[in-house]
């Protein structure tokens, strides 16, 4: 039996690890896929694995990665560990992209995307907080955040622009088997 595949996405800023965080802790048999990237393990944020670009290209052209997707001048890689886990017939949850979609969903057919959004004014907010962006990319990424998300995938729209309980429960509520999947 396979398992199934989440993925959360969102602009940077939404609270896609935060959220997760919180939900994995009601739902522990979700296996959380960490991502491989080419910046600084210690960057803030999520819980990464921190490479170069030389050691990502080495790990991709090695066979290490079941998906990869380049954004932001960043290198973005998801282990092939996600694959042996859901043939074990593991539910398994990944920090996806929205930009890396067609390629997830390719791959990916029967994938449950988690689309948390979130206000302009609540993510501006956000990314400043953060202090990784300059004014200038904060714009850009607001301007990419209001861009429409459309894909073929089953999606469930979380919004996290209030109390962080009122999405978590939205997003363990989209872990959760209905009657009519199972």
């Amino acid at each position: 039996m396979a398992g199934r595949l989440f993925t959360v996405v969102g602009p940077s800023g939404a609270g896609k690890d935060t959220v997760l965080d919180a939900a994995l802790v009601r739902c522990p048999q979700l296996l959380r896929i960490r991502r491989v990237i080419t910046r600084p393990s210690d960057a803030g944020g999520e819980s990464i694995d921190g490479v170069s670009a030389a050691e990502f290209q080495t790990k991709l052209e090695q066979g290490h990665f079941a998906l990869w997707w380049d954004a932001h001048n960043t290198r973005y890689g998801i282990p092939a560990a996600m694959d042996r886990a859901l043939a074990e017939g593991r539910d398994v949850v990944f920090n996806g992209s929205r930009a890396a979609m067609p390629e997830i969903l390719r791959k990916y057919p029967q994938v449950t995307v988690l689309s948390l959004v979130v206000t302009p004014d609540v993510l501006r907010e956000r990314l400043i907080l953060r202090g990784r962006e300059t004014p200038e990319d904060i714009d850009a990424r607001l301007q990419r955040a209001n861009l429409p998300f459309q894909t073929a995938a089953r999606t469930i729209e979380i919004d996290n622009s209030g109390p962080l309980d009122h999405a978590v429960e939205q997003m363990v509520a989209g872990f959760t088997p209905s009657a009519d999947t199972v």
